[in-house]
């Protein structure tokens, strides 16, 4: 039986375990990506650690995030992750060169090469062969260290694609089409391989598209084939010689396969609040549109940013509408200023963003009171735009542009525009002079917001206290650690550790800072699909800091989960589902022997206020499970 791409890099760099899909493992990772809203911790990890420099192959410090630099908190931000990178040894891409999917694309991700990000949309890479997968920062800076990364032998569904794509639907209708099948849950430790003759129609920047909102459905990875559509994305980015041919062989054997049929697919939205509700833009078509956002790291391509002139060429936008466009890297922009795309958007009356994640984090071009904005983002989780009444949707820049034009919800297919010249380029305009690489020195600059990442105790022999929150299915990390205008504490836990949970019980870090400083231990109580989303650590390190010493869900998401382990929470989960509706938040509670059942994985959770006896059990690994007791990863680096 002939292996599948994915089984292939990973066997090529597994250190240990058995490559059985369900069995732990450890990989060796190539490359490292942070950027500056996780980069900080990660960094400040890394000093903790002791290491020195850099060990892994490729290590590159971008800054993406807090770009628009409202107080001295981000500019200290910045300048501590550029001296600390030449320090250590990574390059550091600086503000301004783009959103680290988008350039790491451009100018770093390799067939066949593992790449390990703080950020949970690293599977971007995967478009051009890349086994990338997000994880927590201290994840990353343990690669970073030469440490290998273990994770769960995935099990692997095949997509397969058949026919081409009709004129104006794209990339984002056919992963808007994955998401609808296979939803936002339910797919821990699985990647998705694309296959089949329509993946020959797909150039590299849209299968980036596709493999960046797999991690909306939950997937470690997504991969696609290396084939004759990525040497030429390489031969157009001065790369070739990292062109290896990859793919898996044609006796390989998946775990399930979807059909797709590329020709049948029609423009998609993904309707408020979650990118798995999905909806033809037919069915919405009408609706008023008060903003349109083009760009993100899912969607800001320069043949993104073609189709969406070529659009709104000879046309003016809507008056009740404002249409913002942030190319996804300098080199992006730099190709539509010189060959007059740049100019077509702004007749057309779009506002030009930088080159940064920006809107889609929440960080400005915040939505009206109960407006509706469309954006080619991937995430439209409640508040996540910074305005909780806002509509947020998610569709193709295709479908945003006609829909700026006619100010409501509209199919692009009903647009008179010719996409049909637009072809990735043979060579993209080069210019690496906003990285820096490192010399070495010793002077690290830090300001007054950069503190140090807080160490967990072991796990004790009584873990006994309240259940401070209780909260319901699909609660992502955005809800847990607020974005926006709170990104600039991260890397000062005592005060980002005030707004956690702050959308959903803004009392909640007075309540379990109490507990905490009254002896007990916290509970989180949780539904489906708790911690998904964004792969920031802090929403373990802060409630960490804030005295949890548990979350027992029904069930929980592949990065959030490693956090909690490597902050030396116990992630549990309901053995009955229906168990869940047995405790309210307040009710006292303890684990019977929690140190004695780690081995075994069984807990009993007893809910002293109702005298209930709870079965749980320990989503963790054995090495996971050690790291718990010691009360987390850095406990364990240190000694």
């Amino acid at each position: 039986m002939g292996l599948t791409q994915c089984y292939k890099i990973l066997s090529s760099h597994l250190v240990e375990g058995e490559l059985k899909a369900g069995e732990s493992i450890k990989i060796k990772i190539d490359q490292t990506l942070t950027q500056d809203a996780t980069g900080t911790m990660a960094y400040l990890e890394f000093e903790a650690m002791g290491v020195g420099r850099v060990r892994n192959e490729l290590a590159i410090s971008y800054v993406d995030h807090n770009t628009v630099q409202v107080g001295f908190e981000n500019a200290d931000d910045h300048e501590y992750l550029r001296t600390i990178a030449d320090r250590i040894g990574a390059i550091y891409s600086r503000a301004g060169n783009g959103i680290c999917h988008q350039v790491h694309l451009e100018r770093f991700a390799l067939p066949g090469k593992t790449l390990l990000g703080s950020d949970s949309h690293t599977p971007t890479a995967g478009g051009i062969g890349s086994f990338a997968a997000g994880a927590g920062g201290l994840d990353v800076a343990l690669a970073m260290a030469g440490i290998p990364f273990s994770i769960i032998a995935p099990r692997v569904v095949g997509i397969h694609l058949t026919g081409t794509l009709r004129p104006f639907v794209s990339a984002k209708d056919v992963i808007l089409k994955v998401l609808e099948h296979f939803g936002v849950k339910g797919n821990v430790n699985t990647v998705f391989e694309y296959f089949g003759e329509g993946v020959s129609t797909l150039s590299v920047p849209e299968r980036a598209t596709i493999a960046n909102m797999g991690a909306e459905c939950g997937v470690t990875a997504s991969l696609f084939p290396s084939d004759e559509n990525t040497l030429a994305f390489l031969k157009a980015q001065n790369r070739e010689e990292g062109f290896v041919k990859l793919e898996a062989d044609p006796d390989a054997v998946y775990d399930t396969v979807f059909e797709i049929d590329l020709s049948a697919i029609e423009p998609l939205a993904a309707c408020p609040h979650s990118p798995g509700n999905i909806k033809a833009v037919r069915e919405l078509a009408g609706i008023a549109v008060n903003q349109v956002l083009i760009g993100s790291c899912t969607n800001s391509s320069y043949m993104d940013l073609k189709k969406a002139a070529a659009i709104l060429k000879g046309h003016h936008i809507a008056p009740s509408v404002s249409l913002g466009v942030a190319p996804g890297s300098r080199e992006v922009l730099l190709m539509i200023t010189e060959d007059g795309t740049l100019d077509t958007l702004i007749k057309a009356g779009a506002r030009v963003l930088e080159s940064a994640c920006g809107f889609c984090i929440g960080n400005h071009q915040s939505p009206g009171t109960e407006s509706v904005s469309l954006r080619t983002s991937n995430r439209n989780f409640y508040a996540r735009s910074g305005t909780p009444s806002a509509n947020v949707y998610l569709v193709s820049p295709e479908t945003a542009a006609y829909s700026a034009i006619t100010g409501v919800f509209s199919d692009p297919r009903d647009s008179e525009a010719d996409l049909s010249a637009i072809r990735m380029p043979e060579k993209f305009i080069i210019d690496d002079s906003m990285f820096i690489n490192p010399s070495f020195t010793d002077h690290v600059k830090r300001g007054p917001n950069i503190g140090k990442p807080p160490v967990n105790t072991p796990l004790p022999e009584k873990v006994k206290g309240h259940a401070v929150i209780k909260v319901g299915e699909k609660i992502t990390t955005d809800h847990i650690m607020p974005a926006g205008a709170r990104l600039k504490y991260r890397s000062n836990i005592p005060r980002y550790a005030e707004f956690v949970f702050e959308s959903i019980d803004p009392s909640f870090p007075e309540r379990a800072a109490k507990y905490r400083d009254d002896g007990e231990c916290g509970f989180i109580i949780a539904g489906s699909s708790y911690g998904q989303g964004s792969s920031r650590e802090h929403a373990a390190i802060c409630p960490m800091y804030l005295g949890i010493r548990a979350v027992c869900a029904v069930s929980i998401e592949r990065i959030h989960q490693a956090n909690l382990c490597n902050f030396g929470i116990l992630p549990l989960l309901f053995k009955n589902e229906d168990d869940y509706q047995k405790i309210d938040q307040g009710d006292e509670l303890e684990l019977i022997n929690p140190r004695a059942s780690i081995l075994s994985g069984d807990f009993t959770l007893h809910d002293i206020s109702k005298d209930a006896y709870i079965p749980m059990t320990l989503f963790a690994s054995d090495e996971q499970k050690k790291t718990i007791l010691r009360g987390g990863r850095l406990n364990e680096v240190k000694e």
